[in-house]
């Protein structure tokens, strides 16, 4: 299974997500990729859409590879994986500290003129473009239910079988339109995975929302 582009992507993930239609969910995107597709997924289901800030924390010498994740909090995830990746305390928290500077500057950005929607006591819907290690989403999965949503549902176009397993305890509700055994890379399931920058999260999160049908 592929996909035309994150578009195509989330137009097959908003037909999975069609019960929560009607109930006005929030819809909150991983930057940056999964940014376009959480906002065509809250136009097609009525919903409401922001973005949860999260960072991978990369690994000594491989920065794409995660080693865990942290949230806008500080909050850290450590990867089972991380001490084998020769990430030791110190080097944890050098990263922590480098990319708690992103989000900060990601937030001044990216929702300037506002505070972060409130999940609280709304069905929440995580939009990533897909799961490696899945580092990040368990970051943002965290984050959002300390804030105390009334359900929390993952959904992601295609995951590492074993990555997905690892997310399930911390959502009410998984959606994965595909996860193969032979998994190695989201970018593999998309003819076109480009890179989004930062003044298209911008002026997509600037958009007003479409308007649900009378």
């Amino acid at each position: 299974m592929r996909f035309r582009d994150r578009i195509d992507a989330a137009a097959h993930l908003a037909g999975a997500l069609g019960s929560w239609r009607g109930s006005h969910p929030l819809v909150l995107a991983i930057p940056r990729g999964a940014v376009p597709m959480g906002r065509a997924i809250a136009d097609a289901l009525h919903g409401d859409f922001d973005v949860v800030l999260v960072r991978k924390l990369g690994a000594p010498f491989s920065p794409e590879f995660a080693v865990g994740a942290v949230d806008e909090t500080g909050w850290v995830y450590l990867a089972p994986h991380a001490r084998q990746a020769g990430a030791g305390a110190d080097y944890i928290e050098r990263e922590r500290t480098e990319q708690l500077r992103t989000l900060r500057r990601r937030r001044s950005a990216y929702t300037p003129h506002r505070a972060p929607i409130d999940p609280a006591g709304r069905v929440v819907i995580v939009v990533d473009d897909g799961l490696a290690t899945g580092a990040t989403m368990i970051a943002a999965l965290h984050a959002v239910r300390a804030r105390g949503p009334a359900r929390l549902v993952c959904a992601v176009p295609v995951a590492a079988p074993d990555s997905l397993e690892a997310v399930r305890p911390l959502a009410d509700d998984v959606i994965c339109l595909y996860a193969p055994e032979d998994f190695d890379a989201v970018g593999r399931f998309y003819e076109d995975f480009g890179q989004i920058e930062d003044d298209e999260v911008i002026r997509i999160l600037s958009r007003p929302p479409q308007a649900a049908p009378a």
